[in-house]
């Protein structure tokens, strides 16, 4: 009993997991619209649409794989990394961070940016609660979250 209320608190203790599910959802509607303007330029967007919001999905779910498990992904680049979780999430959102700042000039990476900085904030938030899970587990509800905020976000925006 004391499991499932304690997950259902989550949400309220981790705030930066409902910041995630809110980024998410804005970037539904980023896409949403994207999609929406190339419908009016052209018949043959009907048959890319489809194909634009899995290529989209798909980079989501790339973020959060490199941001939810850096230390799986970066062991070979730097053991100063694996060697302690907090360092490795400094670490890691130091390098999304001047990474995407470079290149953020281009309009797909200034999303992966906000994306890949929500995730982190995100991890922290559940590391800073001690809820920590298996880096597979924890990388697939962060995908869900991510996944369906994108959802929410494209249904509001239609």
């Amino acid at each position: 009993m004391k499991g499932p209320i304690r997950l259902l608190l989550v949400p309220l203790q981790a705030p930066m997991l409902l910041l995630l599910l809110v980024v998410s959802a804005y970037l539904g509607v980023h896409i949403s619209a994207e999609i929406g303007v190339q419908r009016g330029l052209t018949d043959t967007a009907t048959t890319v649409r489809p194909m634009l919001w899995w290529l989209e999905c798909l980079q989501a779910i790339v973020v959060v794989v490199i941001c939810s498990i850096p230390d799986l992904l970066l062991r070979q680049v730097s053991t100063l990394m694996s060697a302690s979780r907090v360092l490795s999430l400094v670490i890691t959102l130091l390098i999304v961070t001047m990474g995407g700042l470079y290149l953020l000039h281009l309009n797909v990476l200034a999303n992966v940016l906000i994306l890949g900085s929500s995730v982190m904030l995100a991890r922290l938030d559940l590391a800073r609660i001690r809820v920590v899970y298996s880096p597979l587990l924890s990388t697939a509800l962060l995908g869900l979250v991510v996944l369906g905020g994108m959802m929410l976000g494209s249904y509001i925006g239609r």
